[in-house]
């Protein structure tokens, strides 16, 4: 484990940039060792600017997207053409304006019984990463996630059950707080990314920030905690209103 790289972008533009260079760079290093890269995506609306950089023509053909393999680190419990789908997000932004085999492309079932959709998703997971479990979890080459003004990350929302959960990669965890269930990703599987790109925006953030990097240990009010035990690289992209709360020596 190391201490996160954290970087403080002027604006949310700046901040898509950023994330769209550094989503590169780690694909094209992934190809670079002769094989396929693999990234979890995120929802919300701070990842969509990013996606549309990404399908624009300053990156879009600076990965082999023949060569990706693009699944969901959490879902809403809804149909893939619903509003709330972060699917449907991914799709509409990205993954329709890029050369992706349908093949490659992951998604949570959402519109399926919430466990059964989380077993089908773990049973996708064993089949591209070479019989992953929970004792053995699957090393994505970068996955991205949101942060929620309550601390929550992926859908691993404060108090639900899905924090102490260690023997599932992905599990339907009831969030009373949102009168919902929602699909995500466990804690190991988070824990065992190579790299983690923490997308941030907005001074609504600034309180969850300073709690996720710098305030004391309390992972079941504040899940986004538990990144500080990531075996990987953790990059916290932040803007400056976002960042406000953090020491200051923070980003420098």
């Amino acid at each position: 484990m190391s201490e996160p790289e954290i970087v403080v972008t002027k604006d949310a533009a700046e901040l898509a940039s950023i994330a769209a260079r550094r989503f590169v760079q780690v694909v094209a290093g992934a190809q670079s060792e002769g094989r396929g890269a693999t990234v979890a995506l995120s929802g919300g609306s701070t990842p969509r600017a990013l996606f549309t950089l990404l399908a624009g023509d300053e990156f879009n053909d600076k990965i082999d997207w023949r060569a990706v393999d693009v699944f969901w680190g959490d879902e809403r419990t809804v149909p893939p053409d619903h509003a709330d789908s972060n699917y449907r997000m991914a799709r509409e932004t990205l993954l329709s304006h890029v050369p992706i085999p349908e093949s490659r492309v992951h998604r949570m079932h959402g519109e399926l019984d919430p466990d059964d959709a989380a077993r089908q998703y773990e049973s996708e997971l064993a089949s591209v990463f070479d019989g992953a479990t929970p004792d053995n979890p699957p090393q994505f080459d970068l996955i991205l996630l949101g942060l929620g003004g309550d601390g929550h990350t992926a859908s691993l929302f404060p108090g639900t059950d899905a924090l102490s959960v260690r023997d599932r990669l992905v599990v339907a965890n009831p969030v009373p707080q949102q009168q919902t269930t929602r699909l995500s990703f466990t804690v190991p599987v988070l824990l065992a990314s190579r790299e983690v790109l923490f997308l941030v925006a907005g001074a609504d953030k600034a309180p969850a920030v300073y709690r996720a990097i710098e305030g004391p240990w309390d992972p079941n009010q504040t899940p986004s905690q538990y990144l500080r035990q990531a075996h990987g690289h953790v990059v916290w992209l932040l803007d400056k209103a976002a960042a406000a709360n953090l020491g200051d020596d923070a980003g420098g």
